[in-house]
């Protein structure tokens, strides 16, 4: 990816101003100059490939920060019909409604601390999510156009194949961040609340592995790579917005002017808008399917039926009470698309299938928006210091040779 740094005339000006005032006796040195010059310098020996993923890394964690009261939000609303027991108590047993009330409804019970549950795994999983993506989609979408010379289907491909690798390393701690975001920290439990309590992080994992096995960290793994089609969706027209409205391409950047912030942001905006409204129905799909236990102790003969008992068309046949041997229910409630698309039509509707969206597009607007500037601001930090490093160099070769 080719980028663009402050202009050599007005660089070679600032850099002739600096040596100036290095060798003035009269006029000190501003501190950090000796700083500043030994960042430039070891600027231009980093590797382009390891700026995209430090770029994306960081524009992840920044937008993770900002946007994490608003996941809980939209996790709760997601997953709270998952927990239910049955289809009669939909209308009555739903604890989250709207952004607003669902907010207060979180402070009132867990205060400051509700709303960031699921940070530390966000944190962590944006790490390496926004690091493999970026670093992925950038080299591979040169690849994709010179397989098939169109602009839209290299970008395409490099969207599905950066969001792919992504999300195949990263899926385990969505799943923790999922389920530590959908519970509650008050030990009281309702019908309609997530059957499991974690302590954090490491405890979600202890107990997933202990309880659930190995597959719990890849529930919902094919919805998530389904979802693909956001990102296939996304980064495409982002690019083409960007390149639209500013004549850059992404990490790319003028010397000077605001309206090109201006730019990246409308074309986040409308990017991030189209990719979410689409796509949206997979992410509830995905979030019921990492929010449901697979073992847990089957109480009563509700609980079995709950969890896939007797109702089931494929347990016809069965001994009432007891779906296996060891009175663990044999068969989740939610099984691969297909099935959890049918229950969740059938018990709650279509309506079901966009529960959340308007505070998944409040939240993943700003998110989007902050991870794009953060991202391409960045670059452009990296690009001008290479440059002036570039310049720093040639200036000080040309001095000794002049010696």
């Amino acid at each position: 990816m080719t980028t663009n740094g402050q202009s050599a005339p007005n660089s070679s000006q600032n850099q002739t101003r600096s040596i100036h005032i290095d060798n003035s006796p009269n006029v000190p040195a501003a501190p950090s100059s000796d700083f500043k010059a030994r960042l430039e310098v070891f600027s231009t020996k980093i590797p382009n490939f390891y700026i995209a993923p430090f770029c994306g890394a960081s524009a992840g964690v920044a937008s993770g920060i900002v946007t994490c009261p608003l996941d809980v939000i939209k996790t709760k609303l997601q997953a709270q019909g998952g927990f239910r027991r049955g289809a009669q108590e939909v209308a009555s047993g739903v604890l989250y409604r709207g952004m607003l009330g669902s907010g207060r409804r979180i402070w009132r019970e867990d205060g400051v601390r509700g709303l960031y549950q699921g940070l530390g795994p966000m944190l962590l999983g944006y790490l390496p999510t926004w690091a493999v993506y970026l670093a992925v989609y950038d080299r591979s979408r040169e690849y994709f156009y010179d397989q098939t010379g169109s602009w839209w289907l290299s970008r395409g491909y490099a969207s599905i194949t950066a969001g792919a690798c992504s999300t195949v390393v990263t899926n385990p701690i969505w799943v923790i961040k999922t389920r530590l975001m959908s519970q509650s920290l008050k030990q009281n439990s309702e019908g309609v609340r997530a059957p499991w309590q974690y302590s954090g992080t490491w405890d979600a994992a202890r107990k997933m592995y202990q309880i659930e096995g190995l597959r719990s960290f890849y529930s919902g793994l094919t919805p998530a790579l389904l979802g693909l089609a956001h990102v296939a969706i996304q980064f495409p027209l982002y690019e083409y917005l960007k390149m639209a409205l500013t004549g850059y391409g992404i990490g790319e950047h003028p010397d000077t002017g605001s309206s090109h912030w201006v730019g990246i942001s409308v074309a986040t905006f409308l990017s991030k808008i189209c990719a979410s409204t689409v796509t949206y129905p997979h992410e509830v799909m995905r979030t019921r399917l990492q929010t449901q236990q697979r073992t847990i102790p089957a109480q009563s003969h509700e609980e079995i039926a709950f969890r896939g008992g007797l109702k089931h068309p494929h347990d016809r046949g069965r001994s009432g009470g007891i779906s296996s041997s060891d009175g663990m229910p044999s068969r989740p409630r939610y099984n691969g698309m297909v099935r959890t698309f049918q229950t969740i039509l059938k018990e709650e509707g279509w309506r079901a299938f966009y529960s959340g969206i308007g505070v998944n597009l409040f939240r993943a607007v700003p998110a989007a928006m902050t991870t794009m500037l953060t991202y391409e601001y960045l670059r452009k930090q990296i690009n001008t210091l290479q440059h002036e490093g570039a310049l720093r160099i040639q200036m000080e070769e040309e001095a000794g040779r002049s010696i």
